[in-house]
């Protein structure tokens, strides 16, 4: 099993009250292995071999909801295996739930029946719906002890998917509403430069802007790129950290130090973080 790498430990770590974690990928340089990671610190059950615990530190219970709209849940239960978590014994044990946001957002809104409700997958489009699909699954993690930390995988999909129906304006709202319902939360959006640059399509236009105010709200951006000087064998990219003003300013927290890592993803999922010239 994967440990988590000694050097991304400090930013994986169990996060302040109502913190927002912006991870940034662009086209060949994915998340996954952050987001994975960050299952690990929070879910992680082996203390001997994971660095982080799946407690906090007043001895709550950390729970996560992850809500995916471009990867679905068997996926991330493969990728969470081998990094020895069992994804279906945590949500049996109300530690973890998950929402596909992607398979069923283009069919007919259901309506359950009296007593009754449909599994964890998002069906239609509207903007409400998907509101209130994250918004109740949120609440029933939260029955008894435990904190729950939001992660929301791509949800810039819903822009590129949407067409006029929808903003970055309503889509940032919709943000807040679940932020307030959480104890933390990370979000993964792409940066591509034509979608974090560009403003000749209303797509450009609405991504950067809310690629923006993210980034401005944000307490830590971790974005991941390629090698500006093309590919090699031992490094798939580079991760560089940033620190916002609200980052680190709580009674007890220390500022977390800024820096840009190497990293390379082996074919096992295994990951190996370092600085240049290691």
């Amino acid at each position: 099993m994967s440990q988590i790498p000694h050097l991304l430990s400090p930013y994986v770590a169990f996060p302040s009250e109502s913190s927002l974690i912006l991870l940034t990928s662009v086209l060949g340089a994915s998340t996954n292995w952050l987001v994975l990671r960050y299952l690990q610190s929070y879910l992680g059950q082996n203390l001997e071999t994971l660095s982080i615990a799946n407690e906090t530190e007043d001895g709550a219970t950390t729970k996560v909801l992850l809500v995916s709209f471009m990867r679905d849940l068997a996926f991330w239960k493969d990728g969470a295996r081998k990094l020895g978590l069992d994804l279906d014994k945590l949500a049996a044990k109300k530690k973890f739930a998950f929402i596909d946001g992607l398979s069923e957002l283009y069919l007919e809104p259901a309506r359950p029946k009296a007593g009754t409700r449909s599994a964890n997958a998002i069906r239609g489009n509207e903007l409400e719906n998907i509101r209130n699909t994250v918004k109740n699954t949120l609440t029933e993690l939260q029955a008894g002890s435990g904190k729950v930390v939001l992660v929301i995988d791509q949800l810039d999909l819903l822009l590129a998917t949407s067409g006029d129906k929808l903003n970055a304006v309503a889509l940032g709202d919709t943000l807040v509403d679940w932020r307030l319902a959480a104890h933390s939360t990370i979000l993964t959006l792409a940066a591509d430069t034509p979608l974090a640059g560009g403003h000749d399509t209303p797509l450009e236009t609405n991504h950067a802007a809310l690629l923006l105010s993210l980034a401005h709200q944000a307490d830590l951006v971790m974005s991941v790129r390629l090698l500006d000087t093309g590919t090699a064998r031992d490094v798939s990219g580079v991760c560089r950290i940033t620190t916002g003003d609200a980052e680190g300013k709580g009674p007890n927290e220390q500022k977390t130090e800024a820096r840009e890592l190497l990293y390379f993803v082996g074919g096992d999922s295994a990951v190996r973080v370092f600085e240049r010239g290691q």
